[in-house]
């Protein structure tokens, strides 16, 4: 089965920005110690935001579709959805959560940030063990940037383990974040300013069920796409309108 280029550079890439934070590292063999495990359960105690929740429910269904692919030597539905979980985890989570991900200079990290680094860190190591079968080299290279050992004698992601981690986590919240997310950047790119520039308002409305989803994510949202004042309005559908000013000469 041939994987392309484009995929081992991304993951590369991600793996990159994830670790830049120093979240995470330890063994990669199948026999964890009592003292690494114990780490382990508190990096992840510290994952309490909503749209990093999200995130780990969405992560935890895609390990349960994966591993139930493999037992029925169904390689290739294992990789389509290994890389359906990651080409939008790459373009729109690490975007959302970026921000938070820095932090404050100078200041120690909040539970927020904290919460961002831990998600990066335990998606990273899923994903990781996901694509060693389709990338064995670069996920062997990546792996030996944060872990002991080989990631091809890791333990395998245990979809139920990250349901707990995922408490009560919304995946539809992560995905309201996203789309939103795309109509930002859309209205940018129609506005022909650069993505890194700021909207001055962007009215989000929608039903009120969504709302109250999206209220969960609206700063990692706002942070995301640079929007200084983030307006609700209730309607049938989505819509998102902007006020974007041209830069000044």
């Amino acid at each position: 089965m041939k994987v392309g280029r484009r995929l081992s550079i991304k993951l590369l890439n991600a793996s990159k920005f994830a670790l830049s934070f120093g979240e995470g590292s330890g063994t990669g063999d199948s026999s964890e110690s009592e003292t690494q495990a114990t780490q382990t359960r508190a990096q992840t105690s510290a994952i309490t935001e909503p749209l990093d929740l999200a995130m780990v429910a969405t992560l935890a269904k895609l390990v349960a579709d994966a591993t139930a692919a493999f037992e029925s030597f169904d390689y290739a539905r294992a990789l389509e959805r290994t890389e359906q979980f990651f080409w939008p985890f790459c373009d729109d989570y690490l975007e959302l959560v970026k921000g938070r991900a820095y932090g404050t200079e100078g200041q120690e990290p909040s539970a927020a940030t904290q919460s961002a680094r831990a998600s990066l860190a335990l998606a990273l190591s899923t994903l990781h063990r996901l694509f060693a079968p389709f990338l064995p080299f670069t996920t062997e290279e990546v792996w030996s940037w944060w872990m002991e050992g080989s990631v091809h004698r890791a333990t395998w992601p245990d979809a139920a383990e990250l349901q707990q981690i995922a408490a009560d986590g919304n995946p539809a919240a992560l995905e309201i974040a996203a789309q939103v997310l795309s109509e930002l950047r859309g209205a940018k790119s129609a506005a022909k300013v650069r993505m890194g520039s700021p909207i001055q308002q962007a009215t989000i409305s929608d039903n009120s069920e969504r709302l109250a989803l999206f209220a969960t994510v609206a700063v990692d949202v706002a942070d995301a796409g640079k929007v200084e004042e983030l307006l609700t309005a209730t309607a049938d559908t989505l819509l998102v309108e902007t006020r974007i000013e041209p830069p000044t000469a």
